[in-house]
């Protein structure tokens, strides 16, 4: 894959992530989701400009001027997109009060999104997300792993756990606990 390619897919992920938890976090009043669409907003500045620097030096060098037009109209409108979940992520952080037919509205999803760092002593670093059994155990899928400054989207289960790895998951609000203490280490992963 070509990096502008592979950037292009790193853009379109981000911002699928960016609206899930702008919508979690405005459902939940959750501030620490909502700082995390603000850090992604600014990561998908970075990661335009960086597309739109590549498609100007290959335009400039002979490239597909079309092409580069459209890769550019898809960036912007990827970025509108995380500029939209920055958005809503704002209005929780500065806690302007939901109007009540917009809170029974967003209500209505049986799913939650959640985050929770994965301690040294938990059973889920060092180990594959198929070999815990994640999803199976606590309803809770793994949407997107945090390690530092870079994110894994859409993690398999050969997606391998690391202690200080930040897990974004996807689940009923029944598993949000048990995944949040098993990331802990509060919680041990059932033996079979």
């Amino acid at each position: 894959m070509q990096e502008m390619e592979r950037k292009l897919l790193e853009l379109k992920d981000t911002s699928e992530l960016m609206m899930d938890l702008a919508y979690s976090s405005l459902l939940y009043n959750n501030h620490d989701i909502a700082e995390e669409v603000i850090f992604l907003e600014g990561m998908m500045d970075e990661l335009g400009n960086e597309i739109q620097k590549m498609v100007i030096d290959q335009s400039s060098q002979g490239g597909d001027v079309m092409k580069s037009l459209v890769v550019l109209r898809l960036q912007m409108a990827m970025e509108e997109i995380a500029d939209a979940a920055a958005s809503i992520a704002d209005v929780v952080l500065r806690g302007v009060p939901q109007h009540p037919v917009v809170q029974m509205s967003l209500r209505d999803a049986d799913v939650v999104i959640s985050r929770a760092a994965v301690a040294e002593g938990s059973d889920l670093a060092g180990r594959t997300l198929g070999d815990v059994k994640l999803s199976s155990i606590s309803g809770m899928f793994a949407i997107a792993i945090k390690r530092g400054k870079k994110y894994i989207f859409g993690p398999s289960r050969t997606t391998r756990v690391e202690a200080g790895d930040m897990i974004i998951a996807r689940g009923p609000e029944d598993g949000e606990k048990y995944f949040a203490q098993l990331a802990s280490g509060d919680e041990r992963v059932p033996s079979e």
